[in-house]
């Protein structure tokens, strides 16, 4: 009877919010997706939902499947989207799609293991005088602040001479600490009071304030990165470069911790909350449809791997119901980000080093430096150079193994 309540009331939250976006996303133009109609299985499909994209059933509300086609719900009273499934006796279409897998790169010198590959590096969050607006700030008494979003920059100016002198063609969605977004969050105040409405949250100066602040820096921000990737960079993938944390309270006081960890995250782990939002299940479906899940996984896992390898740190396990375990690496996750799910290419999303974990901080305190440094007993590189390094080492690893 639970299992029973629990469909019934995400049936009725679907037919609720079936016309709802979230917040600063435009209403999504399903006839894109007419590129996808008989590119897959009804067998890859159901996979694809219930063991990564919406595991648990979240998919059920807003999906039917038949033995030919699903029926997707799309908003309001428009007529749903039919996408008819690929028979297994015939010849599959290939997805539609910007971006190449590795089997379909011409073959690269070995001097040359990047050669022609594009990539996109994502330097996550801001930074500069952003950064305590997005809560990616800290410092304990005159130390230098830790700052997210100006050493996920440094590490990409680390990358981006390397992978090109292997042949890779890089770009940045953004080249210094400030936003790429024209919007500011006193443009935000109206957007801000329609999402604390929508959620049924109390309207407050104070709350609208916050929300704003919000809505410009995670979500503006991001929208506008997508459109260079999607629309004028179209790399075969993008690097989204971060580092971790765990609470560490009042960020002039900070709590430091003897945690530490890795983990990547590729798209996945939607819930049926989030694929009642219209633009939510047609990114899910863009995504799931391009096949971008065995790229993302496949660079993910060898990443992982250097990356472990580079920094020693084990994984870091989810126990809420927002990711879902995908594949047999310990350290890659699926979750459901705006970055990844806006990036219409395969994400290797990267979040190693606790910022607020003792040893990261006083490594963080060193910069960046040549040669090795005593840490924890033991000599280490700078800990942007390590982290470039496991990049590196992974990309590598994975354009030159021939399975």
């Amino acid at each position: 009877m639970k299992i029973l309540a629990a469909f019934l009331s995400l049936v009725l939250l679907a037919s609720a919010h079936a016309q709802r976006v979230s917040p600063l996303a435009e209403r999504p133009k399903w006839s894109e997706l007419e590129k996808y109609q008989e590119s897959i299985t009804r067998e890859d499909f159901l996979y694809l939902l219930d063991e990564v994209y919406a595991p648990g059933g979240a998919w059920k509300p807003f999906i039917e499947a038949s033995a030919t086609s699903a029926t997707i719900q799309t908003g309001g009273k428009a007529r749903p989207f039919v996408l008819r499934f690929a028979s297994k006796n015939e010849a599959i279409k290939p997805a539609a799609r910007f971006w190449r897998q590795k089997t379909q790169m011409p073959p690269r010198p070995s001097n040359k293991p990047l050669q022609g590959i594009r990539i996109a590096i994502d330097p996550g969050h801001i930074g500069g005088q952003w950064a305590q607006m997005e809560e990616r700030w800290f410092r304990i008494g005159d130390s230098k602040p830790v700052t997210e979003g100006n050493m996920t920059l440094y590490v990409a100016k680390l990358l981006v001479p390397r992978l090109k002198a292997l042949g890779a063609q890089v770009s940045l969605t953004r080249n210094k600490p400030a936003p790429v977004t024209s919007l500011r969050p006193e443009k935000l105040a109206d957007e801000a009071r329609t999402s604390l409405e929508a959620d049924g949250d109390r309207i407050t100066t104070s709350a609208v304030h916050t929300e704003a602040e919000r809505l410009f820096y995670r979500v503006g921000e991001i929208h506008q990165r997508a459109e260079l990737v999607n629309g004028k960079l179209k790399p075969d993938l993008v690097l989204c470069l971060h580092f971790n944390a765990e609470a560490w309270g009042n960020a002039s006081h900070p709590t430091l911790t003897d945690v530490n960890h890795l983990h990547l995250l590729v798209t996945g782990a939607f819930s049926g909350k989030e694929l009642a939002y219209e633009d939510q299940r047609f990114n899910m479906l863009d995504k799931l449809l391009s096949r971008a899940y065995p790229e993302e996984l496949a660079i993910s896992n060898a990443v992982a791997a250097s990356m472990s390898k580079a920094t020693g740190l084990p994984p870091y396990v989810y126990h809420g119901g927002n990711a879902v375990k995908v594949g047999s690496n310990p350290y890659v996750w699926g979750r459901n980000l705006l970055a990844n799910r806006l990036f219409q290419c395969p994400v290797v999303y990267v979040e190693p080093y606790v910022m607020n974990n003792r040893e990261v901080f006083a490594r963080l305190q060193a910069a960046d430096y040549d040669g090795k440094r005593l840490f924890g007993g033991k000599l280490k590189e700078s800990i942007y150079r390590e982290y470039a390094d496991g990049i590196v080492r992974g990309l590598v690893d994975y354009y030159t193994n021939p399975r």
